[in-house]
């Protein structure tokens, strides 16, 4: 059995690694501008010296690659955390809120400090660097909420999570667009994409910012593989095991923010993903989370490059941000989820 289990996680992670692949080949030579798949290998291996295709390169489409994986990936970890401590296959950062928590607090740091920043001449690398930290924040007590008004008795009571978490995002959904409302209208606009979910303005600087996050709270949430599953256990039964359940759960929610703040601050608010990517990695492997976890960071990978690339092309000239391509993709996803459930 172990070892069908280990076969079924290796052929899953060769299937979605191809599929990286192919949506990132995808993603780098097409668009506006055309590049056959030789003149991409020359550029990114340096065979070929070309000025524009370096620009068009590493510029634009590799940098917008790397952020849609990794955001994809961090997504999808936060997704698998938050179901796995709240037993809920519904859960997702975006769903219940911790989303629009981390985006508020970055719209608010966008709107109260970063022109400051940039005023007193100091290098944009702060500004990028500080906005995972305010998410983090923002996060944190939007989470801190949704599991206040969620527990009864000291227990997370599921509906109340979810109704909880709807309340939630719509709070401080309204906060972000009363922000950025206050605007003017060159930073109303960018805000407003932002919070649509795009990465079509991504560099190296924003990859740099989230990559040390996703590094040390990815390696962090796959060590406690073992307790993810243990909480499907009944609490007592966890208790009984000698496991500290409430100090665990806060750890790891504490981790999911982080994931959560990381992209939220390069990416805006992208829904779905941490819904998708981990029940999609369960039907395919089963309920142990030392599969789970890998195999959702890949699929939400793939899942977020290839919307990207959707968004890109299908409307082109024009361009649909892949918060919005997800969401088309996400929301059916997430009533199916609701009729199984509930049969």
């Amino acid at each position: 059995m172990v070892k069908k289990s280990s076969r079924k996680f290796y052929i899953t992670i060769v299937v979605f690694l191809f599929l990286i692949f192919v949506a990132s080949y995808l993603h780098m030579t097409n668009g506006v501008f055309h590049m056959s798949v030789l003149d991409v290998v020359k550029t990114i291996l340096r065979f070929e010296k070309n000025e524009q295709f370096d620009l068009v390169i590493f510029e634009f489409r590799l940098p917008r690659v790397v952020i849609a994986g990794l955001v994809g990936m961090g997504l999808a970890l936060a997704g698998t955390v938050l179901q796995g401590i709240t037993k809920n296959s519904l859960a997702d950062p975006g769903i219940i809120g911790i989303n629009a928590g981390a985006s508020t607090a970055v719209v608010i740091f966008m709107f109260f400090f970063q022109v400051r920043l940039m005023d007193a001449s100091l290098n944009s690398w702060v500004s990028i660097l500080m906005m995972p930290i305010f998410g983090f924040v923002g996060g944190t007590i939007a989470a801190a909420l949704i599991f206040l008004f969620a527990a009864k008795k000291r227990q997370l009571d599921m509906q109340r999570l979810i109704l909880t978490g709807i309340a939630i995002n719509s709070g401080f959904g309204a906060l972000t667009m009363y922000l950025s409302l206050k605007m003017n209208a060159s930073d109303y606009e960018s805000a407003a994409l932002w919070m649509a979910g795009s990465i079509y303005n991504g560099n190296w600087i924003f990859i740099l910012s989230m990559l040390p996050w996703l590094l040390l709270f990815g390696v962090y949430v796959y060590k406690k593989a073992h307790l993810l599953d243990y909480f499907q256990l009944e609490d007592s039964q966890i208790i009984s095991l000698g496991i500290e359940l409430e100090k665990e759960k806060v750890k790891l929610l504490l981790a999911s923010v982080a994931l959560v703040s990381a992209c939220v601050s390069v990416s805006g608010s992208i829904g779905f993903i941490g819904l998708m990517a981990p029940h999609i990695a369960k039907q395919l492997l089963g309920i142990h989370h030392r599969y789970i976890i890998p195999s959702s960071a890949l699929i939400g990978a793939a899942l977020l490059i290839l919307a990207d690339f959707i968004g890109k092309t299908v409307f082109a000239p024009a361009e649909l941000a892949v918060g919005i391509v997800v969401s088309i993709i996400g929301i059916p996803y997430f009533l199916y989820l609701l009729v199984k459930a509930k049969d």
